[in-house]
């Protein structure tokens, strides 16, 4: 075998250099070029990175504005009629409508859920106006609840152990959304008429003329998504028997 022969040999051994789907040999192309090549996909990533978050931006403003109007527009029953009724605390006017609809008769009894442990029956009825009979004979107190969370799992404790079927739910109109989440989570079973109450300090209409009440609306529309969140999750964790 001659030289000629062993080059051609060697030659014929190695593979044909890498090319792409259009043919090419990319090791052909200049440095300059793949450098452009490369930084152009890089921008068209960036693009579509930026292009993603901002939808993502959008649709959580999209639902937000959603969750100001509705709380801004949450219709108060006229006449509701229930077992019980259940105020969470958070404020003295929500205090104050829950007694008023018990004084009425709306209902036969009446949980305050989330109460200090230090606050007496007597503090109550002072803050409220409310006559210490009304208080004795069909109030009762949950100084256990310091959440949301925790409203639901004492409320859903003190109405099966009542026996009771349904419940008028009172707390603030911005508030309402989640606490009925929470509530139905843990009592799927119970009849539930939601009761807003609008506080003379905010002006849920034209909440966008506040930044404290904007803030007080952001928070709670998080809140309200991560407990709609959380609950979903153990709704699907039960469902497949975790």
């Amino acid at each position: 075998m001659n030289r000629g022969d062993t080059d051609t040999d060697q030659a014929g051994f190695y593979p044909p250099p890498p090319k792409d789907g259009d043919g090419e040999d990319h090791r052909a192309l200049p440095v300059k070029t793949r450098i452009s090549a490369n930084r152009g996909v890089w921008q068209r990533k960036r693009l579509l990175a930026v292009i993603v978050i901002v939808l993502g931006l959008l649709l959580i403003a999209g639902k937000f504005f959603a969750f100001a109007n509705k709380v801004a527009h949450l219709q108060i029953p006229k006449d509701p009629r229930a077992d019980a009724i259940v105020v969470l605390t958070g404020g003295t006017e929500r205090v104050q409508q829950a007694i008023h609809l018990l004084g009425e008769g709306h209902a036969g009894r009446l949980l305050i859920s989330g109460v200090h442990p230090g606050t007496t029956p007597k503090q109550i009825a002072y803050m409220t106006k409310t006559d210490m009979p009304l208080l004795s004979c069909c109030v009762d107190l949950d100084r256990v609840a310091l959440n949301t969370e925790g409203n639901a799992l004492e409320t859903a404790r003190w109405m099966a152990g009542n026996g009771f079927s349904s419940l008028i739910l009172v707390t603030s109109a911005y508030h309402l959304p989640r606490a009925q989440t929470e509530l139905a989570s843990v009592m799927p079973g119970i009849r539930m008429i939601p009761y807003p109450v609008y506080s003379s300090e905010l002006d849920l209409k034209a909440w966008y003329r506040s930044p404290a009440t904007t803030r007080l609306l952001i928070r709670e529309y998080s809140k309200y998504t991560l407990a709609g969140l959380r609950v979903a999750l153990v709704r699907a964790g039960k469902a497949l028997g975790l």
